[in-house]
């Protein structure tokens, strides 16, 4: 069992952007951020429903791939799952319709009371107030051998960080500068330390930099 972050950063360290609008939730720097990953065969799959095969299938495709593979739970904050934007929708069911890519138990961390959603795919989505630690905990008991994966936002990946929690830490590094948003690096000085650090370049120019135990 493995705790594992996988995030899309720009070269000067950001993982959020600011540029979003009510009509493009999103923002438009956030499809630059993460052009490469969107490119793979297995996210067209995966999270579009694409099975024509479609896709890249060069360096970004292969760490698209593992982003799922020896996945048992998730973790997540409370503006990936959209409670930022949605929060008073009792409706509102996540960003990824009735198929989410995860397809196990998911632990969102938010202040918002939710009851659980259970998808047909397996994915579960339980909502919980709660520290790092213990969010872990429980993840790690629902993921029953499996690797935990924390998803995000960069906010929550920071904290896991900060307490040292993460054993693999992996970052898709995109050719280009946002300038604005939330920095992955800020208050981590010497994070590298302890850990083994690798970086390969893929035909996008997207830099994969991976730190491990």
């Amino acid at each position: 069992m493995a705790v594992r972050v996988d995030l899309n950063i720009s070269l000067d360290g950001f993982a959020t952007t600011v540029d979003q609008t009510p009509e493009n939730p999103m923002g438009e720097d956030w499809g630059r951020l993460t052009a490469a990953y969107v490119s793979t065969r297995t996210f067209r799959e995966r999270v579009l429903g694409d099975t024509s095969g479609e896709g890249t299938t060069g360096v970004d495709e292969k760490y698209a791939s593992a982003y799922f593979e020896g996945t048992g739970a998730e973790i997540m904050g409370a503006g990936m799952f959209g409670l930022h934007l949605f929060g008073d929708d009792p409706d509102w069911r996540g960003w990824w319709g009735e198929e989410p890519p995860f397809q196990v138990p998911v632990f969102v961390l938010t202040h918002t009371a939710k009851p659980s959603i259970e998808f047909a795919n397996g994915t579960e989505f339980h909502f919980i107030d709660t520290t790092a630690e213990d969010a872990l905990a429980r993840a790690i008991e629902a993921a029953a051998g499996g690797d935990v994966r924390v998803g995000g936002g960069v906010d929550v990946v920071r904290k896991f960080l900060r307490a040292d929690l993460v054993d693999r830490l992996h970052v898709a590094i995109a050719p280009i500068l946002l300038g604005r948003g939330e920095r992955l690096w800020d208050d981590l000085r010497g994070l590298e330390q302890g850990y083994e650090v690798v970086s390969e370049v893929a035909e996008s120019g997207t830099t994969h930099v991976t730190f491990r135990r």
